[in-house]
């Protein structure tokens, strides 16, 4: 098993890249001025967001072509584990780089709001593909945090550096934004096959054996992160997956209470509820009534 390198701090990250560090809870790295390293896995211990330099040419999604010749950015949260698996040979990294620990956005407003770029919580296969145009904006936000970095520290420096990475996380909600419509086509596929599986779990054993089913579950099987599958879905139709999963506990709910021969209580268990009491609450504040009260009603 390929050994994880556990770096805490930027001070660490930049001692092993040979680069200065100009402030110790925040960097920006130009990975053309490093030293030439090998692959590694990482573990940091800080928000690291990596401009990747590949020139791949055209990548056609469905039927649009997207210029994604200018680079991938990808995102890791503090806890995260990223890397290859070290091969024993040198590569001179390209690219650059923006780390910023998550003391240094404590008690600010995107230190409360960064738990909504759910795009930390990708995984690499779901990165980020920029335009030429598209990378322009994400090196004038990065040239604008160095030029803060190289300042003499004032009383304005944390707030500018602050909003310019708050502002940089912004164009990449709309980048992704962007990615979702020009994978149309992919991520229709990933609808039909979403409610393909959500049909499939309720139509097996699972629900009595495994419970109801989670967000994460169905992501698994889709080969994706809980948190991109989430955001497909929600982009793609208006609707969490969670929402779809409940409309589908609800549509099945309603054709199993017309069967009269079944209890409440059965019906609760056939769906994967734990308590019928548990499933009576459910049904009764999405539909404003209970199971019973709906099958007088109907």
């Amino acid at each position: 098993m390929d050994k994880i390198n556990h770096i805490d701090t930027i001070c660490q990250y930049n001692e092993s890249m040979c680069v200065e560090t100009l402030h110790p809870l925040v960097s920006i790295i130009d990975f053309s001025k490093a030293k030439m390293m090998r692959h590694k896995k990482y573990m940091f211990g800080f928000y690291a967001i990596f401009l990747k330099d590949v020139k791949c040419g055209d990548i056609i999604y469905g039927r649009n072509n997207y210029d994604y010749q200018e680079g991938t950015l990808v995102f890791m949260a503090p806890g995260q584990v990223m890397g290859i698996v070290d091969n024993g040979e040198k590569f001179q990294p390209k690219g650059m780089a923006l780390l910023f620990h998550p003391d240094f956005i404590k008690g600010t407003q995107l230190g409360r709001e960064i738990n909504s770029y759910t795009f930390f919580s990708y995984e690499v296969n779901e990165a980020l593909h920029i335009s030429e145009q598209e990378r322009k904006i994400i090196i004038d936000c990065l040239s604008k945090i160095q030029l803060e970095l190289a300042h003499s520290i004032d009383k304005h420096s944390r707030r500018l550096i602050v909003t310019n990475i708050a502002l940089l996380l912004d164009y990449c909600t709309r980048f992704y934004e962007r990615q979702f419509i020009t994978r149309e086509y992919v991520n229709n596929d990933t609808l039909t096959k979403f409610e393909t599986l959500l049909k499939d779990y309720f139509h097996s054993g699972r629900p009595q054996e495994e419970g109801l089913p989670s967000v994460a579950y169905f992501a698994d099987r889709l080969h994706l992160s809980p948190n991109y599958f989430g955001d497909l879905i929600k982009k793609e139709t208006g609707k969490t997956a969670q929402e779809h999963i409940h409309l589908k506990i609800l549509d099945i709910a309603k054709e199993k209470i017309f069967d009269t021969e079944k209890s409440v209580s059965e019906i609760a268990y056939e769906l994967g509820f734990k308590y019928p009491q548990h499933f009576t609450r459910f049904f009764k504040k999405r539909i404003g009534m209970t199971p019973n009260e709906y099958r007088i009603a109907n």
